[in-house]
């Protein structure tokens, strides 16, 4: 079979591999959409801050069970699956205490260790989740960045009448805030320096989208939000001009929530932060419950994926 592998930043290769053997509690998944996305290009360009080469990336993956391992239960063959890409040791403080999702030694499938970038794939039959049999597999491939989506806004509790505000409208500044409206948000303000992504956010419908470039954004908040500005705010780009934005404008009290990736190491003023009472909340990946959200929300058609699917290859 061809598995890809990026031997080093904007270098592809393809190698011809046997199709793997099972061990007994694996499954053998015949790979049928990979999705590429933001971290992706990053590896790619060289940018990512956790990837070292050789490495064969594929994280938001779906395909169909083509093989079980003999003591796999719960999966039968042409099952509709998708991934969970995090490797976890199963034995450090997070792993035994129910955060298995920041695991002390966590890798993850596509940058620290093999990802599903092939024609066939042997995964743990642990990390598998059954997808319904009428969702698409271009859907499929997208719970992986709509479960990160469910876990950030989960993180900010139950957002039921808030006014939410988040920075930064690519696929997952996108999907962040399809869910918090999903989830009950009163409305969702979305900010990008791109015109495109702002225009694929009111497609999808995000109440209120705003280009600080053309806009000044303390007034829009007051505009939309009220004078108690936003209940919750998510930042989603992961540069220094973000974070301070999100600090500068939030209500006193307010949580933030860190979803963007920091190439480098940001400024902050700890003293405003400390005045304030705000609460910087990091936030990394997610967990099974969080895939399944994703799964409820994309069957009820609560979030629409079609939009965000900008290009198809063969």
């Amino acid at each position: 079979m061809l598995q890809q592998i990026m031997t080093a930043p904007g270098k592809i290769e393809f190698q011809e591999i046997s199709i793997p053997k099972l061990n007994e509690n694996e499954v053998l998944v015949k790979i049928m959409r990979i999705g590429v996305c933001g971290s992706d290009i990053h590896v790619y360009r060289g940018e990512h801050p956790y990837t070292q080469y050789p490495i064969t990336q594929g994280h938001e993956v779906s395909g169909r069970i083509e093989k079980i391992g003999s003591k796999v239960q719960g999966f039968k063959l042409n099952d509709k699956v998708t991934i969970q890409p995090q490797v976890v040791c199963g034995r450090c403080y997070q792993c035994t205490h129910g955060n298995y999702h920041i695991c002390d030694d966590l890798k993850v499938m596509g940058f620290q260790t093999t990802g599903a970038a092939s024609e066939f794939f042997a995964v743990n039959s642990e990390k598998l989740i059954k997808l319904p049999s009428e969702m698409t597999y271009e859907e499929g491939a997208m719970i992986e960045p709509c479960a990160v989506g469910v876990h950030a806004v989960l993180k900010g509790g139950d957002v039921s009448d808030f006014n939410v505000l988040v920075l930064g409208a690519g696929p997952i500044g996108n999907l962040i805030s399809q869910t918090a409206k999903a989830l009950g948000a009163r409305s969702v303000m979305i900010t990008d320096l791109s015109n495109y992504r702002l225009g694929i956010a009111e497609e999808v419908g995000i109440d209120f989208t705003i280009n600080p470039l053309k806009q000044t954004l303390s007034e829009e908040i007051f505009k939309s939000f009220g004078p108690h500005k936003a209940d919750l705010i998510i930042e989603c780009v992961g540069v220094n001009e973000t974070i301070e934005t999100a600090i500068d404008i939030a209500r006193k009290g307010t949580d933030i929530i860190v979803v963007g990736v920091f190439a480098d190491n940001p400024s902050i003023n700890l003293g405003y932060i400390q005045d304030r009472e705000l609460r910087l909340i990091g936030n990394l990946m997610y967990q099974t419950k969080d895939y399944i959200k994703a799964i409820e929300l994309i069957q009820s058609k609560k979030i629409n994926l079609k939009p965000l699917m900008s290009t198809h290859f063969p």
